[in-house]
């Protein structure tokens, strides 16, 4: 029998989301043909231009509490966290009979680490927290700029670990920086990576598909924050080729005064009013947002608790944000119904897990056009979902090749 934490019991429907067809219209792959009843409700949505955030709470109203995790940001801005290339990665490794290093992990001197490598980074988290690092999230600097592919959790005291990472900077095999930071200017401009790339990290796991996916967001990015034509000339967007902003980084083209503030424009009634929304989301007691895009409902980030949800909130809004920015095809505005409908439907499809003893689980579970991703961590005095992200499949970005100077 499958074991469910706290959160984990109100997951068990999440994990059972819904295949959206094309059109949004509805097709449960296996299982009943209607839901037994949700224990997520889903609230009038928050608009902001083309981007629909629909607040989650739980149906029963009960939190977790508190959790115990330092975010990736945090763990970064003290310096408990460090994360560098992996040719480094014998100068992080914890003397042996230390106090700390009490969990049995592999040695990471052990690995045949051959130098620098474009998927792996090495990350040693020395915090007296455990550390919770999400897919999406961007770390900067090294030979060049890396995304995070998938949810985890570092508990404290623990060895070195290999990150798993796709490169976001296509072009760059020269160092930067020995160690990486967080990707933003200043923690009201924190970001992660936009759905279509975030995607891409999570369910394709494939490199050239990524590259892929972030030149297509730069060549987006380029075309929205552009000035308007002339009078004179079509009347629309000037779109500039993506190499105008001078970099391959897909962090930096999001850093550049043209694009961030066209993102701080989308974003702005959330973000203006941060404080006002974030208290609402306390007082209802929101764990998480379903997202809708030019009227399309594409995205679910759902959190163990209120807290967490509010230390993401400005690097999943403004991610949302940029998403929101691009041309695409715009469909009706969802009701509150349709987004309850997206967590609700029953579905049946594979599913693959993977993990660390005693530490956390995470599931992918595929079925039709839908992919859900869940972090469980399995800490001493925990056993809930840290982490649910659930996503609508879109077609696949156009192949564009880069060089493989680097492979």
């Amino acid at each position: 029998m499958k074991r469910f934490g706290t959160f984990g019991l109100a997951a068990a429907s999440l994990l059972a989301f819904a295949a959206f067809e094309q059109g949004n219209q509805v097709k449960a792959a296996g299982g009943p043909s209607e839901a037994s009843g949700s224990p997520f409700r889903v609230l009038a949505p928050i608009e902001s231009g083309n981007l629909m955030l629909f607040p989650v709470v739980r149906d029963s109203g009960k939190s977790l509490g508190e959790t115990p995790f330092i975010t990736l940001d945090e763990g970064i801005k003290s310096g408990e966290v460090e994360v560098t290339e992996a040719g480094r990665v014998q100068g992080l490794v914890r003397p042996r009979g230390t106090a700390q290093n009490t969990n049995r992990y592999p040695d990471p001197t052990q690995n045949s680490y051959r130098g620098d490598q474009v998927n792996t980074l090495v990350l040693v988290n020395n915090s007296a927290k455990p550390l919770l690092f999400l897919a999406g999230e961007i770390v900067t600097g090294g030979k060049q700029d890396r995304v995070i592919a998938k949810d985890r959790i570092v508990p404290v005291g623990a060895d070195p670990i290999d990150l798993s990472v796709f490169c976001i900077e296509p072009g760059r095999w020269t160092e930067s920086s020995p160690t990486f930071g967080a990707a933003a200017k200043a923690p009201s401009h924190g970001f992660m990576v936009q759905p279509t790339v975030r995607e891409r990290a999570m369910v394709e796991k494939d490199q050239q598909q990524v590259w892929d996916s972030v030149h297509g967001a730069i060549s987006r990015m380029a075309a929205a924050a552009a000035p308007r034509a002339s009078a004179g000339s079509a009347g629309v967007y000037g779109a500039p080729a993506a190499s105008s902003f001078g970099t391959t980084s897909y962090a930096k083209v999001m850093e550049s005064n043209a694009v961030s503030d066209k993102v701080d424009e989308a974003a702005a009634p959330l973000m203006r009013s941060r404080d006002q929304v974030l208290a609402r989301l306390r007082e209802e007691h929101a764990i998480g947002v379903i997202v809708a895009v030019r009227g399309e409902i594409v995205w679910a980030d759902l959190f163990a608790d209120t807290e967490l949800l509010s230390r993401y909130w400005t690097k999943l809004v403004r991610s949302y944000a940029a998403e929101s920015l691009t041309e695409g095809e715009s469909h009706a505005a969802p009701s509150v119904a349709d987004a309850q409908h997206f967590l609700d439907a029953p579905v049946g499809g594979a599913e693959t897990s993977e993990g660390s003893v005693g530490v956390y689980r995470y599931r992918e579970l595929k079925s039709g056009f839908t992919e859900t991703f869940v972090l469980e961590s399995l800490l001493p005095g925990t056993g809930y979902d840290v982490h649910i992200s659930k996503m609508k499949l879109r077609n696949p970005e156009p192949r564009i090749k880069f060089p493989q100077i680097y492979r």
